[in-house]
């Protein structure tokens, strides 16, 4: 069943306590936390300080991603101020197995991100490893970017491999989501999908959330 992770990054930073609560209300599992240092990304947002506010306020889990050049370090210190979830890229990461290896040792899920030009096939070692795959579906750095479409082709792959090896690695995807394109997303086998723009600046958080989840299950109730 598909979960829409609705992404703080979108959210009012003055008021991100109210705008938590409204998503909570539709029954949201998790909250996506956006990490950015400024070198791998152009651009540079939350530190833990966020991670442990939001950790004391909220039930739901909290999945990170470190788009981040050093995540080796900062990922234990996120874990420690109360990250669930944590995924870093493997465009940075000179020892994947063993980074992702270093997360669950921390007491967390560890995930691996691809860039949209990087390929699944580059995966292939740590897919028995990673508790999820994340796929950017746009560049990562910026919200409100163009969702990009061959992404997807990405997904079905993973999921067929998926199936193959009988494997429990949960897909999300990152970037440009929204009601216009959910119901592909859940037909090409994505359970986790991180919306951000869609979800925070509608008039009512909660209801797009809904919304979209019932466009997701109807998309997957037909036969083909």
């Amino acid at each position: 069943m598909l979960q829409i992770l609705p992404s703080i990054f979108a959210a009012d930073f003055t008021r991100l306590g109210e705008d938590v609560r409204r998503v909570e209300s539709a029954g949201i599992q998790m909250l996506h936390v956006d990490v950015m240092d400024g070198h791998f990304v152009p651009n540079f947002t939350v530190g833990t300080p966020i991670t442990e506010s939001l950790s004391r306020f909220t039930h739901v889990k909290l999945d990170h991603h470190l788009m981040i050049e050093d995540p080796d370090t900062f990922a234990p210190i996120f874990i420690k101020a109360g990250a669930d979830c944590v995924s870093v890229h493997y465009e940075v990461c000179r020892n994947l197995d063993r980074t992702l290896h270093m997360i669950q040792d921390h007491g967390a899920k560890a995930g691996v991100v691809i860039n949209p030009a990087t390929s699944v096939r580059l995966l292939e070692n740590v897919l028995d490893v990673a508790d999820y795959v994340l796929v950017m579906s746009v560049n990562p750095g910026y919200g409100g970017q163009k969702f990009i479409p061959n992404t997807l082709s990405k997904v079905r792959d993973l999921a067929r491999v998926r199936a193959e090896r009988n494997l429990g690695f949960a897909i999300e995807i990152d970037g440009g989501v929204g009601p216009e394109n959910i119901a592909e997303v859940a037909k090409a086998g994505v359970d986790w999908a991180v919306v951000g723009t869609h979800v925070f600046r509608a008039a009512d958080p909660a209801l797009a959330i809904r919304d979209m989840l019932k466009t997701a299950e109807e998309a997957l109730s037909v036969k083909v």
